[in-house]
């Protein structure tokens, strides 16, 4: 089957020539993209009103997220990183001794090391370890108890491209007092995410959502919001004005939802290439780009597989992303062997990613295949 693009890259800046299959590590930039430089500049300078127009598409951008996610708008957020959006949830709960998180020993190390701080109160950390590259979601389970608080996991592994079975572990957790937290990191933008069964979801906007850094959309449950308490605090989540006008009282009551995550200015021009981006993917909807991502990964793993090639990566495709991966001792001398070629993939710690979006087609795989295969 012959797998064509869903947009054209002629409609991203910098790719003629290149096989670009690295949107794992760093998307690239959409034409469509570069008229928010002027867009903002102008908004910018128009005082008041300028300001209120660049928040005006803060909420257009929360409301596509929220469709995107199945939530509703008011309940994400503007954090910094996804890594300050697990953060946050890890400084905020009443942590007790004997209390316990659990993750996976393959995790990306913001998810992995934000409860690093908790060990001098006595918290455990509980790392479940992979069986030949895979985790499985029973062990998750497994390894849940009365006194687990959060079992915090990435959706879409960024070594091996795993999709995890995000509604099985809410299931599990449901009802026994655990909160679920998900990075969706490898995940939005390219297949399907219900941030509705987790209660905190956070991802990165340079990758899969293809806007840039400086932004991360987190979204929080109700139900977490009651639990976790506020650690940093400025004008926007307190309730300040019009209130108290120029003059501070002694108590100052806080903000709910999504104000609450954002004691200061986001970074609007980077939320503002965020909805541009959001805009172009869901013009071709997440259920078509889904669907084109796990078709890529199959045509990329059956070519690897026919070249010999260790693929890490799920069989299963429900279990699959747009990450491909196989394993390879000098990964970074094999990444920049085919960035010679002007293929771009990322390889790191023994495997090399390749990552499969909706502007890439079967052309891109017969291209990586071919040099792979002369190698």
């Amino acid at each position: 089957m012959r797998i064509a693009p869903l947009i054209s890259p002629d409609e991203f800046v910098g790719l003629e020539g290149i096989t670009h299959l690295c949107t794992g590590g760093e998307s690239p930039w959409l034409k469509a993209q570069e008229s928010v430089y002027g867009e903002f500049a102008r908004l910018k300078g128009g005082g008041y009103d300028g300001r209120g127009e660049i928040y005006e598409i803060g909420d257009r951008c929360r409301g596509r997220l929220g469709e995107l996610w199945c939530v509703p708008a008011g309940r994400i957020a503007f954090v910094p990183s996804a890594a300050e959006g697990i953060n946050w949830l890890a400084r905020g709960l009443d942590w007790r001794a004997g209390d316990n998180v659990v993750t996976t020993n393959l995790e990306f190390p913001s998810v992995a090391y934000a409860w690093k701080q908790l060990d001098r109160l006595g918290v455990e950390v509980r790392m479940v370890p992979h069986r030949n590259w895979f985790v499985h979601e029973s062990d998750l389970l497994a390894a849940v108890d009365s006194r687990t608080r959060v079992l915090a996991v990435s959706q879409v592994s960024f070594y091996t491209g795993q999709n995890l079975d995000i509604e099985r572990l809410s299931e599990g957790t449901r009802g026994r007092g655990v909160l679920l937290a998900a990075d969706v990191t490898h995940a939005s933008g390219v297949v399907r995410v219900n941030a509705a069964i987790t209660d905190m979801t956070v991802s990165s906007s340079y990758k899969w959502m293809l806007a840039t850094h400086g932004v991360a959309p987190c979204y929080l449950s109700e139900r977490a919001e009651d639990q976790i308490g506020t650690t940093c605090y400025g004008w926007r989540n307190l309730a300040v004005w019009p209130a108290q006008r120029a003059e501070r009282h002694p108590e100052v009551d806080e903000k709910p939802m999504p104000d609450r995550m954002e004691p200061g200015n986001p970074a609007m021009m980077v939320v503002m290439h965020l909805d541009k981006a959001l805009e172009v993917l869901m013009s071709v909807g997440i259920d078509r780009i889904d669907t084109h991502a796990r078709d890529m990964s199959e045509q990329v793993s059956a070519g690897l597989e026919r070249l010999g090639l260790p693929v890490i990566s799920p069989k299963d495709r429900e279990a699959r992303s747009g990450n491909t991966c196989f394993a390879v001792d000098d990964a970074k001398g094999l990444e920049t062997a085919l960035a010679a070629h002007r293929v771009l993939c990322w390889g790191e710690y023994g495997r090399l990613r390749v990552s499969t979006h909706l502007y890439n087609g079967s052309a891109d795989v017969d291209r990586l295949l071919e040099v792979l295969g002369q190698m």
